[in-house]
C-alpha cells in the first residue's frame, strides 16, 4: 500500500475490497467473511484463532512482554432473515440492524440457505397511479415489506431450501466509480474496517516491532457490539482501536461533517464511549510528525466496538477512528480510497512505535 500525490490514485488491494464487501454476513451469520478476512490473515498473521462467537483474531508477535494492541473491525452487516413464508410464496422479513424503509422497495436481496444456496428475490413496491398522496409520504415499515422470489406458493419456495431464519442481504457488486478514488459497496459498514486491520498487519510485515498486534474480525457488532466483548476477553489487549464508520456529511442531504477523501478521522466521542485522551494524543503527534491530515467525529447517537472493549476488565485504552461512508444501511455506500489507506498508516505507525514506556506513559496521562 502506498500514499500516491495529490489527486491521484491512491493505492489499494481492490480484489481484497471486493471481496469482503460482497461475502455475505448479517450479525450471527458471518462465517462466510471470516473466511475472506482469514484468507488474507494467512499471508501476515503468526497465529490465527477465534473466539467462541466467531470473531476472527489475527495475530502478527512482537516481543514476548511487548504490549498486546488490538485493531477490530466489525465483519457483521445489516440485513435481515427469514421472517415467514405466506402460502404464495412471498417471504416476510424480519430486519437485523437499522434500516430505512424508503431505501428497501424494488430493491434485489439474496438470501443465503443453509446449504449456503443463493437465491434471488425482489422487494415488492406498489406503483403510484391513483396512491393517496397520504400512503405516498409514508415509510413503510420493513417488517411489512415482502420479498418476491418469482414463483407460485410456499411449495415452491420451500422446494429451493429455503427456511425460516434464514439470512438475506443485499444483492450488490462491488465498483470502482467514475473517480477512481470512489469505492462503490455494500457493507463498508464495516468491512473497511476489517480490511483495515489486516493491511495494518501487511504494512507491519518483515518489520521488528516490540508490539504484539491482534487484528480482529469482531461479530455481532449491529446488534449489541457483542463479538467485541468476547474478543477483548480472549486478548486481554493494552491498547485497542476500533475502527468504523460515520456518515459522510457532504451529500446534498447531509452538510457540515466529515466528508469522503479528507483523510484520517478521529473519533473523540460517541453515545457509548470516549476516546482515551492520551491515545488520542499520541495519534495526533504521529500524524504531524509523518505528515498525515487529522479531522474529528463527534457522533451523538450510536457507537462503536470501542464502546464494550473499553469498559472490559480494569480498563482497556482505547478509541476509535472512523472512515466516512456515504448512504450507510442501505444496498449501496460509497468510501474513498485515501480515507481507507490513511488510515492504516497512522494506526501502522502507532504500532511500529509502540513500546513498555510509551504505553506506561499513556496509562499516565489520565492518573496525573
Amino acid at each position: 500500500m502506498s500514499l500516491s500525490k495529490e489527486n491521484s490514485i491512491y493505492d489499494v488491494d481492490l480484489e481484497m475490497l471486493r471481496e469482503l464487501s460482497e461475502a455475505d454476513g448479517i450479525s450471527g451469520c458471518e462465517k462466510e467473511v471470516s473466511r475472506v478476512m482469514k484468507k488474507y490473515l494467512d499471508k501476515y498473521a503468526d497465529e490465527i484463532s477465534y473466539d467462541n462467537l466467531g470473531s476472527i483474531i489475527g495475530l502478527k508477535k512482537g516481543k514476548e512482554d511487548g504490549p498486546k494492541i488490538m485493531i477490530a473491525g466489525h465483519l457483521d452487516e445489516v440485513g435481515f432473515i427469514v421472517r415467514d413464508i405466506d402460502k404464495d410464496g412471498y417471504v416476510k422479513l424480519l430486519p437485523v440492524g437499522g434500516w430505512w424503509g424508503h431505501v428497501l422497495p424494488s430493491q434485489r436481496l439474496i438470501i443465503t440457505t443453509a446449504e449456503g444456496k443463493k437465491i434471488v428475490g425482489v422487494v415488492g413496491s406498489r406503483a403510484p397511479h391513483g396512491m393517496p398522496a397520504k400512503e405516498k409520504e409514508k415509510v413503510i415499515l420493513p417488517k411489512d415489506l415482502h420479498l418476491d422470489l418469482g414463483v407460485d406458493n410456499r411449495e415452491e419456495a420451500e422446494a429451493l431450501g429455503i427456511q425460516i431464519g434464514d439470512m438475506i442481504t443485499p444483492d450488490t457488486k462491488f465498483e470502482v466509480m467514475n473517480n477512481p478514488n470512489y469505492l462503490l459497496g455494500k457493507a463498508w459498514d464495516d468491512r473497511i474496517g476489517a480490511a483495515v486491520a489486516i493491511d495494518v498487519l501487511r504494512e507491519l510485515d518483515g518489520l521488528e516491532h516490540d508490539a504484539n498486534v491482534y487484528s480482529v474480525g469482531t461479530v455481532q457488532e449491529e446488534v449489541g457490539i457483542r463479538g467485541a466483548r468476547t474478543a477483548t476477553a480472549n486478548i486481554k489487549p493494552d491498547i485497542a482501536f476500533a475502527l468504523d464508520v460515520t456518515t459522510a456529511k457532504d451529500t446534498p442531504m447531509d452538510k457540515g461533517g466529515a466528508k469522503l477523501g479528507g483523510g484520517i478521522i478521529l473519533s473523540v466521542l460517541d453515545s457509548l464511549s470516549l476516546a482515551n485522551r492520551g491515545l488520542l494524543n499520541k495519534l495526533e503527534a504521529i500524524a504531524s510528525e509523518v505528515g498525515l491530515e487529522l479531522n474529528y467525529d463527534f457522533m451523538v447517537a450510536g457507537g462503536t466496538d470501542t464502546a464494550n472493549i473499553h469498559k472490559s476488565f480494569d480498563g482497556i485504552i482505547a478509541m476509535t477512528l472512523s472512515i466516512p461512508t456515504r448512504y450507510m444501511h442501505s444496498h449501496r455506500l460509497v468510501i474513498h480510497r485515501r480515507d481507507y489507506v490513511e488510515t492504516v498508516k497512522i494506526i501502522a505507525e502507532f504500532c511500529k512505535r509502540v513500546d513498555r514506556e510509551l504505553l506506561e506513559e499513556i496509562r499516565l496521562n489520565n492518573r496525573k
